[in-house]
């Protein structure tokens, strides 16, 4: 049985951290000047604004959620299999 301790779980590299980074502001900041130059009044820009914000917030918040329900998954996986493993040992045929 391989144990997976969070130590020996595999970390995003640096490369793909500042990828993630800099592709988020890009398009929030190329997003945001593509607001502020619509020809249009500043309640529509505003109101578009508003939705780009709330648009951010919820998708930070769903990615918190399924990571959180993936870990959540992951553990009660790792329970599990250690129930199994400990039933295992304790019923040996042989004994």
């Amino acid at each position: 049985m391989q144990n997976i301790t969070p130590a020996s779980q595999q970390a995003n590299s640096t490369a793909w951290v500042f990828q993630a980074w800099a592709s988020f502001i890009i398009s929030l900041t190329g997003t945001t000047v593509g607001i502020f130059y619509l020809p249009v009044d500043g309640w529509v820009k505003g109101y578009m604004g508003m939705g780009l914000v709330f648009t951010v917030g919820s998708t930070m918040s769903l990615a918190k959620t399924v990571r959180d329900e993936h870990e959540a998954k992951r553990l009660a996986a790792r329970i599990d299999e250690a129930r199994v493993e400990k039933l295992l040992v304790e019923h040996h045929p042989l004994k």
